[in-house]
């Protein structure tokens, strides 16, 4: 399973909560209770990618090459526009995977930072006191992560599979425990 990650993690192979019943130090003095990193999953690695181009391109040149001598030679441009296509769209999808999800509960606020393929990021802060976390359980193909407090509402991990959303709902359902549990007087 990929997608859901610790923030400290490099490889996109392991899937990892930290745990929130031991909070990391967020840095100046503040707890940090969850830090999950979310990145859509792609299962076909570069080096898979040219594999795949590779083969194809191949074939393509096989068939069309199969075409010539048989004289139906302006078919073999076809051949070479599917290769084209292939390599496009996973272009596409390599830097529609660069897009992720952070989301971080410290002392004060929960927040969600969302990056888009382009860069662009959007950012949300929640109180953690009145915070819902809402998800079906057992997961549908369809449910969704959302996040709900004072009649705002926001859909986090929203490009992983329904078992994955279920396991984020699980951690961020965990810090929020962790984070109203902790002792009084400890800011």
């Amino acid at each position: 399973m990929a997608g859901l990650y610790d923030a400290g993690m490099t490889e996109a192979s392991d899937m990892v909560a930290p745990s929130p019943a031991a909070p990391e130090s967020a840095g100046a003095g503040r707890r940090l209770f969850l830090d999950l990193v979310l990145y859509p999953h792609r299962s076909l690695p570069l080096r898979g990618f040219w594999i795949l181009i590779g083969g194809v391109s191949l074939l393509s040149f096989i068939a069309g090459m199969v075409c010539v001598s048989l004289g139906a030679w302006p078919v073999t441009g076809f051949f070479g526009l599917d290769v084209l296509l292939l390599a496009w769209f996973f272009r596409r999808n390599y830097r529609d995977a660069r897009q992720y999800e952070r989301i971080r509960l410290s002392q004060e606020s929960l927040t969600v930072r969302r990056v888009n393929a382009a860069g662009q990021a959007q950012g949300w802060s929640f109180e953690p006191y009145w915070l819902r976390v809402e998800m079906d359980d057992p997961p549908q193909p369809q449910s969704q992560v959302t996040l709900a407090s004072h009649g705002r509402r926001l859909t986090v991990a929203s490009f992983l599979s329904p078992d994955e959303r279920c396991d984020v709902a699980r951690a961020i359902r965990n810090a929020l425990y962790a984070w109203k549990a902790r002792p009084a007087g400890i800011d």
